[in-house]
């Protein structure tokens, strides 16, 4: 197809109401969409952002980096029960029943030590080690993520 009759054709699509314009000859084939012009404001901006270069810091002389060593000290000491699963952490199996675990309370390795709820099913959790309760990391009621820390047992 000849380009003065293209041009042609994109300017009637352009200037008319139809948005997409489709025409076969012998020698070939030719569509022209218009876009709206709403997206094209916002591919625009979009274009223009992204093509705005970013600030670069320019140092004269790299200086050494030295090894940052931090102790961490909301670690806590002994081990610690992570949540196997997302859902809300429970003390004992029932409002008005007693606690799993204690502070200063001892566990043996796969006593149930909380429950986690989980799409509406009560989940015993296990400890997975022996030893006394040293810290609660949970309130009960509380929404609790998959690996979160639960307890700690020394």
């Amino acid at each position: 197809m000849d380009l003065r009759k293209l041009k042609t054709l994109i300017d009637l699509v352009s200037d008319s109401n139809i948005s997409e314009l489709e025409i076969t000859e012998a020698e070939g084939k030719v569509r022209i969409v218009k876009a709206d012009p709403r997206l094209a404001l916002l591919a625009g901006s979009a274009q223009s952002s992204m093509m705005m270069p970013a600030p670069m810091a320019v140092a004269a002389s790299p200086a050494p980096i030295a090894p940052l060593v931090v102790a961490d000290a909301t670690a806590p000491a002994g081990h610690v029960v992570k949540s196997p699963m997302v859902g809300t952490f429970y003390r004992s199996a029932s409002p008005g029943s007693k606690t799993f675990a204690d502070l200063g309370s001892p566990i043996k390795e796969g006593e149930p030590i909380c429950i986690i709820e989980a799409m509406k099913i009560m989940n015993e959790i296990e400890s997975d080690k022996s030893g006394t309760v040293t810290r609660i990391l949970c309130e009960n009621g509380q929404a609790v993520e998959f690996g979160q820390p639960l307890f700690i047992i020394e």
